[in-house]
């Protein structure tokens, strides 16, 4: 065990009273390597097949990863080829399930690991992607951008502000609450200094009043998730406890999920010395009807459409270099024009990051695309870089080209669009985004 961060005393009495006499196993957990896993974008799986342990079968194309693995500093990684994710984590989005068509919020979303697999797993309507502290949420919207989902809304706002705009208008929410981080102490020792005996109670408050407001936004039959990262009761069962006493239109459901152990309480437990990944708590409710305390269900709105003269320079760039035409700029967001999500709750009065997929602005009589094309949609024309000249771009740099080249070209790396190069006399000027830059 890190003895350099001791577990605290208060921690290893708690974990005693709940695991008895299993609880030797339990700390002798800690003195395993913590398990890293891996999601790909597609069934392409750039890394090398030695690296690939095992497949996660409770989310999609997702491998336990190899420790010596070094896929977060590959360029591919930049591209969106991938996801690097704790496999214990990919579970509560695994049982929340969103289906085809559903309109999904995950409330509490930073950095976007969740949020990312739960676009992967169906073609959603809607994904709101919500984190309230700032700093946190521009990490989630580069996330969002960098596996190129488009169906994303991303979001600054409290869950309180959120549910008195969005009564009852998502089909599914998934709710990882800020917690005391107890399962984290084996992957992050460093995290061990940060609790204190009083931590859970703190977190018990706030993971209720984020319930409250997450119950008033799912429809009538929609299903929440509730998710930690910790081990004890009090922001565990007891939560849920809370929650079920003040919100009897709400149900547990049970979980039953390859790969997963079976959870017919409808609250899942999964511990480090049971189960490959590190502590996780997932619980499965269903709301089974509306109840005296929810609005009116909110619409989706209309978005203000961007100016004739916008959309025509969209069309004319687009005609050049996107071969499917499904891609339409329909909707601005502070200037930037944008392909939106099929339904969108209204936005006035919240603080929006990120609307669908960002297309580019106009600047004068010009069109310039976003970064975030380049790592969503198929474009053409490409130039391939090599593993050099890629290493170049990512750190900023100018690409040489022949002469003949002129205008915008997605840049590719081993298939993979990774940004844009605009090409003028024999050099292809980098719009690689300077705050991404290596």
């Amino acid at each position: 065990m890190n003895s350099n961060y001791p577990l605290p005393d208060a921690f290893v009495s708690s974990i005693r009273a709940q695991l008895g006499p299993e609880a030797e196993a339990f700390f002798a957990s800690y003195e395993k390597p913590s398990l890293r896993g891996i999601r790909f974008r597609d069934e392409r799986r750039p890394v090398d097949k030695a690296e690939l342990l095992s497949p996660i079968p409770y989310a999609r194309n997702a491998f336990f990863l190899s420790n010596e693995s070094t896929a977060g500093a590959a360029p591919l990684h930049e591209a969106g080829a991938y996801y690097l994710q704790e496999p214990s984590a990919m579970a509560a989005a695994a049982v929340l399930a969103p289906q085809d068509g559903d309109r999904v919020l995950d409330l509490c979303s930073a950095p976007g690991g969740k949020a990312t697999q739960l676009a992967a797993s169906a073609r959603l309507s809607l994904l709101v992607a919500n984190e309230p502290v700032p700093s946190r949420a521009q990490i989630l919207s580069r996330n969002i951008e960098r596996m190129g989902i488009c169906c994303a809304v991303v979001t600054s706002a409290y869950p309180q502000q959120l549910a008195a705009k969005w009564p009852q208008f998502f089909d599914k929410i998934l709710v990882d609450a800020p917690c005391s981080g107890e399962g984290m102490f084996r992957r992050h020792p460093e995290t061990r200094a940060e609790w204190t005996p009083d931590s859970p109670a703190r977190c018990h408050s706030r993971q209720n009043e984020i319930l409250d407001s997450a119950a008033s936004m799912l429809r009538a039959g929609g299903y929440l998730v509730y998710s930690t990262c910790t081990f004890n009761c009090l922001e565990n069962e007891e939560t849920i406890d809370v929650f079920l006493n003040t919100h009897s239109n709400f149900r547990l459901l049970p979980i039953h999920i390859e790969g997963l152990p079976d959870a017919q309480s409808g609250m899942l437990r999964l511990w480090p010395h049971r189960f490959n990944g590190e502590g996780h708590f997932v619980a499965l409710l269903e709301k089974i009807a509306a109840d005296g305390r929810d609005s009116k269900p909110v619409s989706p709105v209309l978005l203000s459409a961007p100016k004739r003269e916008e959309a025509a320079l969209f069309r004319e760039f687009a005609s050049g270099h996107i071969p499917a035409k499904d891609i339409t700029a329909d909707s601005v967001l502070a200037g930037h024009l944008c392909h939106a999500p099929e339904a969108v709750p209204p936005l006035d009065g919240i603080r929006v990051l990120r609307l669908g997929l960002q297309l580019g602005d106009v600047r004068g009589k010009v069109f310039v695309p976003d970064h975030a094309m380049a790592l969503a949609v198929n474009l053409s024309p490409g130039y391939p870089l090599n593993e050099n000249s890629v290493l170049s771009y990512l750190h900023g740099d100018s690409v040489q080209c022949d002469d003949s080249f002129k205008g915008y070209y997605a840049m590719t790396y081993s298939g993979w669009q990774i940004g844009f190069g605009k090409a003028s006399d024999g050099q292809m000027k980098n719009h690689y985004p300077k705050g991404l830059r290596k």
